[in-house]
């Protein structure tokens, strides 16, 4: 039986978008049966989108479909990625998480296996405690948490700036845009 897979993600530059094309890639590439990607709604206004330049960017993944809390209990691995704001989970993402209290009053994701990827404006912008902070829902779930262990060599790079955490996959985005 082939495993299921969902990268669920919120992206309002487009970094996490390319970062979950990638880690759906991956999964594919690993032999997983079924990936899907989705975004989780957006909740800025468009205006301050607008102001801020990233309504050009979100056209780019607009053929992803919105995901829905259910649909999380129909997977077998969920992966989830968000951006760091402040050195937290995106309000987005964190009103989807708030959403699946049924999901866990019924047990649906019990042994899932669960993991986060980020990304963050520089390498001080809080993507580690993003990660760490992500995981406690998924523990209350009771999902199988998976990070990147220390096997991976390029977590010990000192050589340049890196993202990439024990925690998850990172990136480091650089200054973006600024709502005002």
């Amino acid at each position: 039986m082939s495993a299921r897979i969902q990268v669920i993600f919120y992206s309002m530059y487009g970094h996490v978008y390319q970062m979950a094309e990638a880690v759906a890639a991956g999964a594919r590439k690993a032999g997983a049966g079924e990936v899907g990607l989705w975004q989780v709604p957006e909740l800025v206004p468009d205006e301050i989108l607008e102001r801020s330049g990233a309504v050009f960017a979100r056209a780019a993944f607009a053929h992803v479909p919105v995901a829905k809390p259910t649909q999380l209990a129909e997977a077998d691995a969920i992966i989830f990625g968000t951006p760091t704001r402040f050195g937290n989970t995106a309000a987005q993402m964190r009103n989807f998480l708030d959403q699946t209290g049924g999901l866990r009053a019924d047990g649906a994701l019990v042994g899932k296996v669960g993991s986060v990827f980020a990304s963050t404006a520089s390498q001080h912008g809080g993507q580690e405690i993003t990660l760490v902070s992500f995981l406690t829902p998924l523990l209350h779930h009771g999902m199988i948490v998976v990070g990147l262990p220390y096997t991976e060599q390029r977590l010990a790079n000192m050589a340049e700036i890196t993202g990439g955490t024990p925690y998850g996959a990172t990136t480091l985005t650089g200054s973006t845009a600024h709502v005002s």
